[in-house]
C-alpha cells in the first residue's frame, strides 16, 4: 500500500494508490474520511488496510496538482541516525561507530516534498543528506534484532538538511539539525510489504540540479533497520508512528573540496528505490517569509 498526505484549497486529505499506482483520496472533512495517516497506523493492519480500501472509493487525487504534505505531519519521535555508512563517517572525520550516533529531530522542521528547502538567513551553509526513513507499527521495549522488523510498518524518504556551521558549533548536533523548513520528508509512504525485508539491497541516491552528489545501497548501512529497532528500543519505548531516519551516505557538501552548500533556486532530489523521488526547491529564508506574506494577503 502507497499513501500521500496532501492539502487543497478545501482542506487536508488523505490518498491510497491502486494497483496501477493512480491515487484516489478523501478530505478530512468527508464524512466517510477514515482518518490521518498517523491514525491508521496506530490501528493496526487491519485498520491501516481498511483505510486504504475506503480511500481508493474517493475521488482521484493527482499528486502534481496537490500540495504534498509530509506523511506524517508530528511523529512522536524522529530518531535520527549519524554516521552510518562508513565512507561518510571517514569523510567526516569520524572513526565509523560501534554504537549508533543517535540525534533528534523535531515535527517543527517538517516540510513535505514540493514545499521550500528554506536556507536560513543565519547561515549560508545548507547541505544536504539523502536518507530512508522506517516508520515504527508496532510499539515495544527491548525488541530483539530477530522480531525487530515486525515492528516496522513503513517506509518512506528524507533530506536531512543540515545547517552545518550551527550542527559544529557544539558537541551536540540538535540546532543545525531543527532549523524550520530543513527536514522534507515523503513524497510518500509505502508499507513494508511492498519492499525487501528492512528496505534492504535498494539504491538511494541524492540529486542536486540534476548532478548525482550521493550513490549507495542500504546494504552500505553499518547498523541495518533490525539493528537500529533493538538497538533503541534497548534504552526508550518505540511508539507506533515514530520515525527512524537512518543515516546519510558519503557525497555531502561540507566534506567536499571546496565545500559545496545549497543555494536559492537549487533543485535537490533524494531517490529511493521501490519508494520514488523526494524533490524540494531550496529558498533563502526572507524570500519564503515574504511568499508566505503575499500568499496570505491574497487570500483575504
Amino acid at each position: 500500500m502507497r499513501f500521500a498526505a496532501f492539502r487543497t484549497n478545501k482542506g487536508e486529505g488523505l490518498a491510497a494508490a491502486d494497483k496501477d499506482g493512480r491515487f484516489h483520496g478523501l478530505l478530512a472533512s468527508d464524512p466517510s474520511f477514515p482518518g490521518t495517516l498517523a491514525g491508521l497506523i496506530l490501528g493496526g493492519d487491519a485498520v491501516l488496510k481498511a483505510g486504504a480500501a475506503t480511500l481508493l472509493k474517493g475521488a482521484p487525487v493527482d499528486l502534481d496538482t496537490v500540495t504534498l504534505l509530509p506523511p506524517l505531519s508530528r511523529p512522536g519521535k524522529i530518531l535520527c541516525v549519524g554516521l552510518n555508512y562508513v565512507d561518510h563517517s571517514l569523510e567526516s572525520g569520524f572513526t565509523p561507530p560501534d554504537y549508533p550516533t543517535v540525534f533528534v529531530r523535531f515535527p517543527s522542521s517538517l516540510i513535505g516534498h514540493g514545499a521550500p528547502l528554506i536556507r536560513p538567513q543565519a547561515s549560508i551553509q545548507l547541505d544536504y543528506e539523502g536518507e530512508m526513513v522506517a516508520v515504527i507499527g508496532k510499539g515495544g521495549r527491548h525488541i530483539s534484532k530477530e522480531a525487530a522488523l515486525d515492528h516496522i510498518v513503513g517506509y518512506s524518504i528524507f533530506n536531512d538538511g543540515s545547517v552545518r556551521d550551527y550542527q559544529k558549533r557544539t558537541p551536540q548536533w540538535t540546532v543545525g539539525k531543527n532549523f524550520d523548513g530543513t527536514g522534507a520528508f515523503g513524497p510518500v509512504f509505502v508499507t513494508a510489504d511492498e519492499l525487501p525485508a528492512g528496505c534492504r539491497g535498494l539504491h538511494i541516491e541524492t540529486r542536486l540540479n540534476g548532478k548525482v552528489m550521493q550513490s549507495a545501497s542500504t546494504d552500505d548501512m553499518i547498523f541495518d533497520v533490525a539493528s537500529l529497532v533493538s538497538i533503541l528500543s534497548a534504552a526508550m519505548t518505540l511508539e507506533a508512528g515514530d520515525i527512524i531516519v537512518s543515516g546519510t551516505p558519503s557525497g555531502v557538501g561540507v566534506a567536499r573540496v571546496p565545500p559545496l552548500f545549497m543555494k536559492a533556486g537549487d533543485i535537490c532530489e533524494i531517490e529511493l528505490e521501490g519508494v520514488g523521488v523526494l524533490r524540494n526547491r531550496v529558498e533563502d529564508e526572507q524570500s519564503a517569509l515574504a511568499g508566505l506574506v503575499n500568499a496570505t494577503e491574497g487570500a483575504r
